[in-house]
């Protein structure tokens, strides 16, 4: 069902900007405002150069997202409690029980506690974003569906490519973290296992960059088996993912406020002297006031997780009230227990000694030392908590990459393999398996610090990106709901994503050089396949009125109505002529 009204008035709109009556914003606005499938149609008398260059910057209205949620196949099962605890579980991992320990010993010395406090101001704007964009684009595919829809098809790829970045490599860190703690378990008992099977085949130096393999070290078996073990149950269903890591999450925060209160009695002043370890160096990433930053960039990982949420929209039974809940949420909880966790770790142990897969352990070790007491208990609790958060983690990870996939390939920019949704289980096993195997491999292979700090550098990308969309919508799309907004009213809102984009820019240029070149070799490998696959089977460019149409057949009929409002006829200015 078609309405032709509101295309008319889209039509005539855009003959009184075209004689200059509404002026240059009108004209922007109205881009945005239109839905017409035809307009992704060649123009009789537009030149191939012309029609390629404006595929790149097609956007995919919202109207049509929405219908595509409502006719969406996964099962919508989560509340807003469990998004929180999935945020949770995501945000609480290698960050703290890994990356803490090695951006103090490396970069910020006891400051690193400040380092999570600038990396969760720069995240605190960046949920606040997310939260606008997820309560009125209820879908899966996070920062990729947010630009695709306001900054256009390519915009969406490049940072559809970069989501890759962050979940895959982001999971793959964690698993060489969860074997780091496996060692640590069971060496508590005496039980040794060898480094030839639990350690990564390679080691990566960031001064001078090298990457090198290590004699002995084969393939990190721990970490591949946990992830495997993690992409079976994923496939199995949301439903049963979603109580295993809220049980997590009671486990891990369980842990984490024991370390705090059990060590807090016991921290030696004398470590946070300084608190600021001078450079002698030469290179501002160590120490001194600049290493604080550089800490952030690094410790910016753990706080990766929150817009992980945003991929969960089509399970969701309320997404545009429970999503931004569950931003918010999760990341003032993790905040606090940061800067807490920190604070007592870096208290208890000599920043120096920090260096290690396992930190938290050796600050338990050094309270030891000082107190001639044994702390067993405390060790295999924390780390029996640091396996399980992290296993959690690795839930979220997985299961965040797959919707990326899945609405890529909806979409049409990878191939439909990535969409294929489980008969039975409702889940799109494929892309699971796939990117579960993918990540195992990466995690048996690589090193932890090397692919942490890819993941920071390409979050903090995809944050700029959703910072300018929330603009772009405000301005170009004034109509569409919104349950949650930025406050400031409306234009004093723009202050939050300004900065945001700013602290973002500023975290991504003190990464280390080596970090922010594997940033563009990754995004130069992901335009050739977009120029070489994506653009070409993109489905708002195959055949967009038939795109178009399926969405609004298919929805359901309580939410046809709404649909039919919002698309429009064809236009005698394109020759459209369906794909065989």
């Amino acid at each position: 069902m078609i309405n032709s009204k509101t295309y008319q008035d889209g039509k005539d709109q855009y003959n009184n900007e075209e004689s200059g009556t509404f002026g240059f914003f009108n004209e922007i606005q109205s881009r945005f405002a239109k839905v017409d499938p035809t307009s992704y149609l060649r123009r009789s008398t537009e030149s191939g150069y012309h029609y390629w260059g404006r595929r790149l910057g097609s956007l995919k209205p919202i109207e049509l997202l929405v219908a595509e949620y409502d006719k969406a196949e996964l099962k919508k099962y989560l509340t807003w409690w469990q998004l929180i605890f999935i945020g949770i579980g995501t945000i609480i991992g290698t960050g703290i029980f890994v990356l803490s320990g090695q951006a103090a010993a490396q970069n910020a010395g006891p400051a690193v506690t400040v380092s999570f406090i600038i990396a969760a101001f720069a995240s605190m704007f960046a949920a606040l974003s997310y939260s606008e964009m997820a309560s009125m684009i209820p879908v899966s595919g996070s920062a990729y569906t947010y630009a695709y829809a306001t900054l256009g098809e390519f915009v969406g790829w490049t940072i559809g490519w970069d989501l890759i970045l962050e979940h895959m490599v982001g999971g793959a860190t964690v698993g060489v973290g969860w074997s780091g703690y496996f060692k640590k378990f069971f060496a508590l008992f005496d039980i040794n296992f060898a480094d030839s099977w639990t350690e990564p085949t390679v080691v990566w130096d960031e001064n001078p960059a090298r990457i090198y393999y290590t004699e002995g070290h084969y393939f990190n078996v721990p970490g591949f088996v946990v992830i495997m073990m993690v992409t079976i149950l994923l496939c199995i269903g949301i439903r049963q993912a979603s109580w295993v890591i809220s049980i997590i999450v009671v486990i891990k925060l369980i842990v984490v406020f024991l370390f705090i209160f059990a060590l807090c009695g016991f921290v030696d002043r004398a470590n946070y002297t300084p608190y600021v370890p001078p450079n002698t160096t030469g290179d501002w990433h160590f120490f001194g006031g600049p290493g604080i930053f550089a800490a952030a960039s690094t410790v910016f990982f753990a706080y990766i997780g929150f817009d992980s949420i945003t991929t969960a929209a089509l399970e969701a039974k309320n997404p545009r009230r429970d999503l931004p809940i569950g931003i918010i949420g999760s990341l003032v909880i993790t905040t606090i227990l940061y800067i807490g966790f920190c604070t007592v770790m870096t208290g208890a142990a000599h920043y120096s000694e920090l260096n290690t897969s396992t930190p938290v352990v050796t600050a338990i070790e050094a309270v030891e030392l000082r107190t001639e007491q044994s702390w067993l208990w405390l060790k295999v609790i924390v780390i029996f908590g640091a396996l399980t958060g992290l296993s959690s983690v690795l839930v979220v990870s997985i299961f965040s990459q797959t919707r990326v996939f899945y609405s890529m390939a909806k979409d049409g920019l990878v191939p439909s393999f990535f969409a294929k949704v489980h008969p039975r289980f409702k889940t799109p096993y494929r892309s699971t398996i796939f990117v579960g195997t993918i990540m195992a491999i990466m995690s048996a292979i690589l090193p932890v610090d090397l692919l942490g700090n890819m993941t920071s550098v390409g979050t903090l990308l995809a944050f700029f990106i959703v910072h300018c969309g929330v603009i772009v919508l405000r301005f170009t799309r004034p109509d569409v709901e919104r349950w949650f907004k930025i406050p400031g009213g409306k234009y004093l809102f723009i202050v939050f994503p300004v900065i945001g984009m700013i602290v973002s820019i500023l975290l991504i240029a003190v990464s280390e050089v080596t970090t922010i070149w594997r940033l563009f070799v990754w995004m130069a490998v992901g335009w050739i396949i977009y120029f070489s696959y994506g653009i070409r089977n993109s489905k708002l460019h195959r055949d967009p009125v038939g795109h178009f149409a399926k969405v609004q057949a298919d929805i359901p009929s309580s939410s046809a109505s709404a649909t039919n409002e919002n698309v429009y006829t064809t236009h005698e200015e394109y020759n459209y002529t369906a794909p065989k």
